[in-house]
C-alpha cells in the first residue's frame, strides 16, 4: 500500500503529488499560520507528522501519547493543534497542544469525555463529534480552552464531520436521518438545520473554503456503510449552498482522505489523500 499525498489547484484544476510515502498516512491539515506555517500535519502509524512543502518529507512531532487517529488540526491562527487520541484505551478523547518553534507544547485533555473525535475550531470553540449515553454519535462544541460541552444535534441518525464556516457562523456536517449520509448545515449554536441537497452518493466530510466561496466533500457510492478506507470515492466542489456540484477528482480513497479541515489559508487549494 502507497499513500499520496496531494494537493489540488482550484486555479488550473490539477493536482501534483507533493509525498509519496510506503504506508498509512492521513487527513492532511494545512498550516493556516503560526510556527508550522508552509507545512501541513499528517498522521500515521498512531503519531503526528509535519510535512514542509517547500521539502516534503515526514517529521515527527512527538506527542507523548500513543495511539493518535485521524482527527486532528489547528486553531485558527496556527498557534495550537488538536488531535484525537486512543492513548488511555476508552475511546477516543481530544487534546490540544501549543505549537512552538521547538514543537509541541504538553498536551491537555479537552474532551470531559470517551469517546470524542475533534473536527474543527473557530474562534474559541471547538466542533467535534461524541457518543454520550445512548451510544448515538451526534454534534458537539465546546470551549477550546476549558469549559462545559453543548450537544447541538439530538440523534437523528448519525451526524458526523462537523466543521465551521469561514465566518464561525455555521457548522456543515453530515448526517443520515434521511437514508443515507447527505451534507447538512446548522448555525454555530444548532438552530435551523437543513440538509444541502440530495442525492444517491453517500456523502461524509464537508469543508468550507478559508474565503467563504466553496465547498468540498467526499462521496462514496451508493449503499457504502460508514467512512471506510480503500473505496472507489470522489471529492465534489461546490457553493456554500450546495449549488453547481461538480465531481472535480475520482481515485482510491475514504477513510483518511479529507477526515478534518485541508485547505490552504487562502482557499487557493486543498491537501488529500488518495491511496494504491
Amino acid at each position: 500500500m502507497q499513500s499520496h499525498l496531494d494537493l489540488y489547484d482550484l486555479s488550473t484544476g490539477q493536482s501534483r503529488t507533493l509525498l509519496t510515502h510506503p504506508g498509512l498516512i492521513e487527513a492532511p491539515n494545512w498550516a493556516p499560520g503560526g510556527p508550522l506555517s508552509g507545512n501541513l500535519l499528517v498522521n500515521g502509524e498512531g503519531r503526528l507528522y509535519r510535512v514542509p512543502l517547500d521539502a516534503p518529507r515526514l517529521i515527527e512531532l512527538p506527542t507523548g501519547l500513543t495511539r493518535l487517529n485521524n482527527d486532528h488540526g489547528f486553531s485558527p491562527d496556527g498557534s495550537r493543534i488538536a488531535f484525537s487520541t486512543h492513548h488511555h484505551g476508552q475511546g477516543a478523547e481530544i487534546y490540544t497542544a501549543a505549537v512552538t518553534d521547538k514543537g509541541l507544547g504538553a498536551p491537555i485533555k479537552r474532551s470531559p469525555q470517551a469517546p470524542s473525535w475533534f473536527h474543527g475550531w473557530s474562534g474559541d470553540r471547538i466542533a467535534y463529534v461524541a457518543a454520550r449515553g445512548s451510544r448515538v454519535i451526534d454534534v458537539y462544541t465546546a470551549p477550546a480552552e476549558d469549559g462545559p460541552e453543548t450537544r447541538l444535534t439530538g440523534g437523528e441518525g448519525r451526524s458526523d464531520g462537523p466543521d465551521f464556516s469561514a465566518d464561525g457562523r455555521h457548522i456543515y456536517y453530515n448526517c443520515d436521518r434521511d437514508g443515507h449520509a447527505q451534507i447538512w448545515v446548522m448555525q454555530a449554536d444548532g438552530q435551523g438545520q437543513r440538509r444541502l441537497f440530495a442525492d444517491e452518493s453517500v456523502n461524509w466530510f464537508p469543508h468550507p473554503s478559508p474565503d467563504g466561496r466553496h465547498l468540498v466533500y467526499l462521496a462514496y457510492p451508493p449503499g457504502t456503510e460508514g467512512h471506510p478506507a480503500m473505496q472507489p470515492v470522489a471529492l465534489v466542489l461546490c457553493d456554500p449552498q450546495g449549488n453547481n456540484r461538480r465531481r472535480i477528482l475520482e481515485f482510491t480513497g475514504g477513510q483518511g482522505t479529507i477526515n478534518t479541515p485541508s485547505w490552504a489559508p487562502d482557499g487557493s487549494a486543498f491537501a488529500y489523500m488518495r491511496y494504491t
